[in-house]
């Protein structure tokens, strides 16, 4: 059970490595870019961006890539996290909704995530303040400039994933026939979801270890606190209780918990990928999705309570976009149960046949 549970946690906002099938044969490449300008009017001399990818590219008559999708991946994680059994078990298979003898799966790692660049390769905090924006003005130009892709199947999108889906949605309408976002709202970062975040931040930047970035060792407490607040924020409060029913086995699941993370911890790297949510708010222009969305959230989410209701009213905005809310059970994985395939698989089945 403990280890089911920390497959999942790292799936979540992942700062531990997810679990991978072994016998995906993916392909990994880098795309770089030379003076890159960000919007805070910061300049970066050279951003490599990373991906992996599944399949293999088909072109049309034209000779353009026409089978592509893009998968998205949460804050703190990487494309690789879904190679976890949960996501890619369920649907790169024969006959499955991402079948790879069809589809070309491109699984990029966002700056400042994974195999791209980031704050921890040498500038630390001198490394440009990256927004949503940003990283999605890179992604798409890995796809054209770097790929050849002028035109995807599908985004499928997770946590972080989901809100940039509906950031792609927007400033790129109808390059992607369907959106798929995960485990997001549609609204500006506020309340317990900016809160959350911001303690973890602060806990970093109060630890005297930081030193304003200038560390040569990881600032213990800060990463302690900032790795619990992910802990708890990725967690599903029933199948916690289920699974851990006296303050014995807790205690002992948190620090299980605790260590399978923090090895993987960059601090420099969490101030900047939880902070980059700062600007995000699609709502005013939700009307510009014109395209098929499935949109799906979990009723055990403690990131995106259900009880705030808004993705029943901002649904209604998009003329061709579908809400479904998975209901909490010991089975579901909190925030997590956007890579649990297993839930919302024939709900993505659907959305692709239309």
């Amino acid at each position: 059970m403990i280890k089911a549970l920390l497959a999942a946690l790292a799936l979540t906002l992942a700062v531990a490595p997810a679990t991978q099938a072994a016998d995906w044969p993916i392909k990994e490449g880098d795309v770089t870019f030379k003076d890159v300008a960000f919007k805070s009017g910061e300049r970066l001399a050279e951003a490599r961006m990373h991906y992996s990818t599944l399949g293999t590219p088909h072109r049309d008559a034209k000779g353009q890539i026409d089978n592509a999708v893009m998968l998205l991946h949460g804050t703190g994680g990487s494309g690789k996290n879904f190679l976890s059994p949960l996501f890619a078990d369920e649907l790169f298979g024969p006959g499955q909704p991402l079948d790879l003898a069809k589809t070309y799966v491109i699984m990029p790692d966002n700056i400042g995530h994974g195999g791209s660049s980031k704050p921890s390769d040498g500038l630390r905090m001198a490394f440009p303040r990256y927004d949503y924006d940003d990283m999605v003005a890179l992604q798409h130009r890995r796809l054209t400039e770097g790929l050849g892709v002028t035109r995807l199947k599908l985004i499928l999108g997770t946590s972080m994933g989901c809100m940039h889906a509906f950031v792609w949605g927007e400033t790129y309408p109808g390059f992607a026939e369907r959106l798929a976002p995960f485990a997001c709202n549609a609204v500006a970062l506020a309340g317990r979801n900016r809160m959350w975040r911001k303690m973890a931040i602060d806990a970093i930047r109060a630890d005297p270890a930081w030193n304003g970035g200038d560390y040569k060792t990881q600032p213990a407490a800060g990463a302690r606190t900032a790795t619990d607040l992910l802990i708890l924020a990725g967690g599903n409060p029933l199948a916690l209780q289920a699974r851990y029913p006296t303050r014995e086995a807790a205690d002992k699941a948190v620090e299980q918990m605790f260590n399978a993370r923090i090895g993987a911890f960059e601090a420099n790297d969490a101030l900047y990928y939880l902070d980059a949510s700062r600007n995000y708010d699609p709502s005013p222009g939700l009307e510009k999705i014109t395209v098929p969305v499935l949109w799906v959230n979990s009723a055990d989410d403690f990131i995106n309570p259900p009880e705030l209701g808004l993705a029943e009213q901002l649904v209604k905005r998009m003329p061709k976009a579908r809400f479904v809310l998975i209901p909490a059970s010991t089975e579901t994985r909190g925030h997590g149960t956007h890579t649990a395939a297993a839930f919302w698989k024939k709900d993505l089945a659907a959305l692709l046949a239309r």
